[in-house]
């Protein structure tokens, strides 16, 4: 009997997913159809917003609450938002380095 073992690495585009940063669990659905997070970690306005599949979300262009307690507010690229419920998003550290004034 033959056996055939593969290993696949997923390093994204340009190596993006290397860093990839747990955003937080996703609340509800605004009636904007925006996406809720309660975040675990900051994130950059305009970064990339995946699932555990790495399947492109959509992006943060908003953070708001509390200090304490912080959400973010994610521009969905894709239709199906309500399977996203209780789901654990992740992002995409930006490469982009701020400047300095």
């Amino acid at each position: 009997m033959k056996c055939l073992v593969v290993h696949v690495v997923h390093v994204g585009f340009r190596g993006e997913f290397e860093n990839l940063k747990r955003l937080g669990r996703v609340l509800h659905i605004s009636p904007s159809r925006n996406i809720i997070v309660k975040i675990e970690n900051i994130p950059k306005i305009g970064e990339i917003v995946v699932d555990e599949n790495l399947k492109h979300i959509g992006k943060v262009f908003d953070i708001f609450g509390p200090v304490s307690s912080p959400y973010a507010a994610v521009k969905p690229s894709t239709r199906k938002l309500e399977r996203l419920t209780s789901k654990i998003l992740y992002v995409i550290p930006s490469r982009r380095k701020e400047k300095i004034r």
